[in-house]
């Protein structure tokens, strides 16, 4: 019995006490909208509004985050108690800009976003941002009251919601959404194909394949005016619904959208804990972001690769494992070891995959015939070629026309979905 109390107080010292749901929250959202703003060294979040969503699509269980991913964090906390209640990890794709060469010599605004359950009493929501040494710091703060009459109510415009894969209620189920991007009125029965398409090549995949029965799938029918999505580089600017566009970055078959107030307006429509956009184009690309969206096109041969090696990103915050010099700048400090789950600097390798890798195998691990079907430490990921390694020679976050997930991303993925399941 000491024992069992013992363990009880540590646990809840640690700040990781159940949260009772119906004690603090509606069965509904918050959305607090941002702006980032700042150069390549520097950073202002601004508050931009409040928004009542009317579901809550994650779990009433799991309220606070125990992984640590993603280059920022916010917290809500208890106002009366100063107690955390609610909690997440996320990244953006204003932290990646600041990795460009074009931050060194422009200022620029990118819209932000952070959800939790609607608050019954005042409550205080704090967000944090990874800094270079791998620490987080404090980067905006606002005081809440759930009754200030400038919260305003979302869904001005409902669209239809199309279940694709319903397994259970969302509190215990991962929710995905598919939201439409460049599919005409007249296209929306093709999305509707898609959905199921790409429902089911999620399926196709380890450990994904082994929650069949815990994940919900829908869609939002919401049409674009054109089909397809903008190519700067070819003057095509088509007016669709969130406003996507390649050469992000000026990399060209990165395809995202900076519209993300957009991309929540919509997904508001129906509940969920992933938002992923489904592209009508043919045209290779795409992208992902840890909790912000995944985005992939529909019609490329690549397409089912794509979209798995996207929703990586997206869900479990797994890191390109491949290198790119071109596109980034400093992008992992190799003194710091990286949050993400599938590379490691070997600055504290025993928070990675090390219980996966046999004794006789060195690290690093060269990339000889020898170990090219083992889980080592190979030099190359993270897009630079030497300080950040990879746990397997070749997997889908390397190479496409790799068969899956290595295995050290596969535990990283199926204990989030034990986390979003639970």
């Amino acid at each position: 019995m000491k024992k069992i109390l013992f363990l009880f107080l540590i646990w809840t010292s640690l700040g990781l006490a159940q949260i009772n749901f119906d004690d603090y929250f509606f069965d509904k959202t918050l959305r607090l909208d941002f702006f980032h703003t700042g150069d390549h060294t520097t950073e202002i979040i601004s508050l931009d509004e409040l928004i009542e969503e009317p579901f809550w699509g994650g779990s009433k269980n799991n309220l606070i985050d125990t992984f640590n991913y993603g280059n920022y964090k916010f917290e809500v906390r208890d106002s009366a108690t100063n107690s955390i209640i609610y909690s997440r990890g996320f990244s953006t794709l204003y932290q990646e800009w600041q990795t460009t060469a074009e931050s060194k010599s422009v200022v620029k605004s990118m819209s932000g976003t952070i959800t939790f359950p609607f608050p019954k009493k005042t409550a205080n929501v704090e967000i944090f941002r990874r800094e270079r040494n791998g620490e987080f710091a404090s980067k905006f703060n606002y005081s809440i009251n759930p009754n200030n009459y400038f919260i305003r109510k979302g869904l001005d415009n409902p669209k239809e919601v199309y279940e694709v894969h319903i397994s259970g209620k969302p509190a215990i189920c991962l929710d995905i959404l598919f939201l439409p991007e460049g599919y005409t009125r007249e296209e929306m029965e093709l999305f509707k194909e898609d959905c199921q398409r790409f429902a089911e090549y999620l399926f196709d995949y380890e450990p994904f394949s082994e929650y069949r029965d815990k994940i919900n799938i829908r869609g939002i029918l919401s049409p674009s005016m054109d089909a397809g999505s903008d190519i700067p580089a070819e003057d095509r600017w088509n007016n669709t619904l969130l406003n996507s566009r390649y050469y992000t970055f000026d990399s060209e078959r990165y395809l995202m959208t900076q519209d993300y107030k957009k991309v929540r307006d919509v997904a508001a429509n129906a509940p969920y804990d992933q938002i992923y956009i489904l592209v009508n184009s043919d045209k290779y690309g795409g992208g992902a972001i840890y909790n912000y969206y995944s985005l992939c096109i529909t019609n490329n041969p690549m397409g089912k690769e794509v979209f798995i090696h996207e929703f990586g990103h997206g869900f479990a915050g797994l890191a390109d494992e491949y290198v790119d010099p071109y596109t980034y700048e400093e992008f992992y400090p190799l003194d710091v070891e990286p949050w993400e789950p599938n590379i490691t600097t070997l600055v504290d390798f025993e928070s990675k995959w090390k219980n996966l890798v046999d004794e006789d195998t060195p690290i690093p691990t060269p990339s000889t015939e020898e170990y090219k079907d083992k889980v080592g430490v190979f030099e190359g990921g993270g897009y630079v070629a030497k300080g950040v390694y990879r746990p397997t020679q070749n997997s889908i976050m390397r190479v496409l026309s790799s068969p899956g997930f290595n295995q050290a991303s596969k535990n990283a993925i199926e204990q989030l979905l034990k986390f979003y399941t639970d």
